[in-house]
């Protein structure tokens, strides 16, 4: 019965050791792929970072698409918009300086830690501190993120607790049809 009871306790720790969650970061090349619910429609999408003092930019491709969205350090700090671009007007779109793409900024993260709330297009988000059992996996390790409900509709983000870079990882229930989901991160 005691090797039993030891056994069962082993199991548990070592469960709790390696499923440790991952918080993905942002560096020159990082690749993100996602899966997108785009209008009943399943897509993929991959995007490849560009960092520097001045700009963030994501390089897009996606079906026959490919695109460079570019943010400035200004939105990276500060945006309160969210743009969802798909990438298909301009060889390189240029966000306006408050604009910000699949993430959100560094001071919307900060108020969404501090005062469990944040708003973003005129929304606010609040924090959903139920466990959380609809998060994203990611080679088996779950993503360490924040789970936010839109206070005037359905929406609802993950976003991954990370206060340099807080990807958005999943997205369902928005209202103009575009549920993208984070499957994949290559460094």
């Amino acid at each position: 019965m005691k090797n039993i009871l030891l056994m069962i306790i082993f199991c548990t720790v070592y469960q709790k050791g390696t499923a440790q969650n991952y918080i993905p970061t942002l560096k020159n090349n990082t690749q993100l792929h996602y899966v997108c619910k785009l209008h009943g429609q399943t897509r993929t999408l991959q995007l490849t970072t560009e960092t520097s003092k001045e700009e963030l930019a994501f390089k897009l491709e996606t079906k026959g698409v490919k695109s460079k969205i570019v943010m400035l350090s200004e939105a990276v700090k500060n945006g309160n918009a969210l743009s969802f671009n798909q990438g298909e007007y301009a060889p390189v779109l240029n966000l306006k300086p408050n604009e910000t793409f699949f993430m959100i900024s560094q001071s919307a993260y900060q108020n969404l830690v501090k005062n469990n709330s944040f708003v973003y297009n005129n929304t606010t988000y609040i924090l959903d501190k139920n466990e959380d059992k609809n998060g994203v996996l990611i080679d088996g390790k779950s993503i360490d993120a924040l789970h936010v409900k839109a206070q005037i509709d359905e929406t609802e983000m993950w976003i991954v607790k990370n206060p340099e870079f807080p990807l958005i990882c999943k997205i369902i229930k928005n209202p103009l049809g575009i549920n993208p989901t984070l499957v994949k991160v290559v460094d």
